[in-house]
């Protein structure tokens, strides 16, 4: 089982799953694709990019191509946008922008899924973050889930946020039974202040596996544009998550390739 799929997707509201999804992207240190795959659309271009680049782009625009002539691969690397260019080594996958490439994109949800997975072993290699909105709206994209080595469920730390995350979080365990999805790939990402992340595990039966401070200054640049300061509370925090998320990663695909080894050398 690779490992390049990390995908982030919430309850109802808006706790910041594409605020988080791009700060991580923005301060980790491994190539990283960021695709925005909320069904109810993408904001990074014209929010953090601010519109800068002219006509249509991402992840609509490759699943028309993939519709009409089937060649994903050339399609999405062409439809990508260097987040800290010339490097190539953070790209964003901007989301669809109308109900119109919605429809073209929800069929495809297990296509990109499958083609996400072969990233990690590309020259060179990425790993995708994903961002997969809310789960409580039409068509999410439950193929990407699925296929994610790990799903961070991201949360407010008050009542209301638990309430809507305990939500999403039986959603998703169902779908993840129903598929016959190995357990143990869920975690939740607190972001903001409330209960302390102790209770807050307690409470959602889930650990938690990072907190994201409450930053509104930070968290307008990365919604509407601006200078990234890397020494903010937010992007320090988004920085550091990247070590227990890939320890996670790790120590996953280290008990799923363990048990092979051992039937190799059985007499």
């Amino acid at each position: 089982m690779t490992v390049a799929i990390i995908a982030l997707v919430s309850g109802k509201g808006a706790p910041g799953v594409t605020t988080a999804a791009l700060a991580c992207t923005l301060t980790w240190h491994r190539r990283l694709v960021l695709a925005e795959c909320d069904p109810s659309g993408g904001s990074i271009l014209a929010g953090y990019l601010g519109g800068a680049l002219e006509g249509r782009r991402g992840l609509g625009e490759v699943a028309v191509a993939e519709l009409r002539d089937g060649n994903l691969e050339a399609h999405f690397w062409s439809q990508l946008v260097d987040l800290d260019a010339p490097k190539r080594e953070r790209l964003l996958l901007p989301g669809v922008v109308d109900a119109a490439q919605a429809g073209s994109v929800t069929p495809l949800w297990q296509r990109f899924a499958d083609f996400f997975v072969t990233l990690e072993r590309g020259q060179p290699p990425f790993d995708v973050v994903v961002d997969c909105g809310r789960i409580q709206v039409g068509n999410p994209p439950w193929p990407l889930l699925r296929a994610a080595a790990t799903v961070l469920v991201v949360t407010g730390a008050r009542l209301a946020d638990l309430s809507a995350a305990r939500g999403a979080i039986r959603a998703i365990e169902r779908d993840f039974t129903d598929h016959r999805v190995p357990p143990g790939n869920l975690r939740l990402l607190v972001v903001g202040d409330g209960h302390p992340k102790a209770e807050i595990s307690k409470a959602l039966k889930l650990p938690v596996i990072g907190h994201l401070p409450d930053d509104p200054r930070t968290a307008e640049v990365l919604t509407h544009g601006g200078t990234v300061r890397s020494s903010r509370p937010l992007m320090r925090a988004a920085g550091a998550l990247e070590v227990p998320v890939h320890s996670l990663l790790d120590r996953r695909r280290a008990r799923l390739t363990w048990p092979t080894a051992e039937v190799g050398h059985a007499v």
